[in-house]
């Protein structure tokens, strides 16, 4: 679980200002790239690994992103350590139940709500980078917390 939490994370920070099939395409490199995103790992690169990263092809070469999965392995792993679990630290924010919403048509789905500007913030806060309130939403519903398959939706 704690490596899935990270990835989408990552993945979901990789993709700000880009496509998602771009990122998506690319998953198998980030996870070769950024030891299969075991948090412990990635939190102990050094410049050598950054320089490593910035030449690999495979992923995303800004700098900035990778700089930010490093700092961010090193803040998760310091929630991981505060509350037991990155996914705990998650659902404390919901008291333990995801959110289902019951919207009508995918356009009525909204890019960011008040949890994700909540989380965000906190993120932040804890210094990390890369966690907008748009890209928190983003991860929340990838990761299980917010569901928002429409009405129509198979999976509502």
């Amino acid at each position: 679980m704690t490596k899935k939490l990270f990835e989408m994370l990552i993945l979901e920070g990789a993709q700000a200002g880009l496509s998602w099939s771009t990122i998506l395409k690319r998953t198998k490199t980030y996870r070769a790239a950024f030891d299969n995103f075991d948090p412990k790992k990635v939190s102990k690169y050094t410049q050598k690994d950054t320089t490593r990263l910035l030449s690999d092809e495979g992923i995303i070469r800004n700098r900035l992103k990778i700089k930010s999965t490093i700092n961010n392995a090193q803040k998760f792993l310091e929630i991981q350590k505060e509350f037991g679990s990155f996914d705990k630290y998650l659902w404390s924010f919901t008291k333990g139940k995801p959110i289902k919403n019951n919207f009508a048509k995918h356009t009525d789905i909204p890019t960011s709500t008040e949890l994700s500007d909540q989380i965000s913030k906190d993120l932040k806060e804890r210094g990390f980078s890369f966690v907008g309130t748009t890209i928190i939403y983003a991860y929340l519903q990838a990761v299980g917390v917010v569901d928002d398959h429409t009405k129509n939706c198979f999976r509502h």
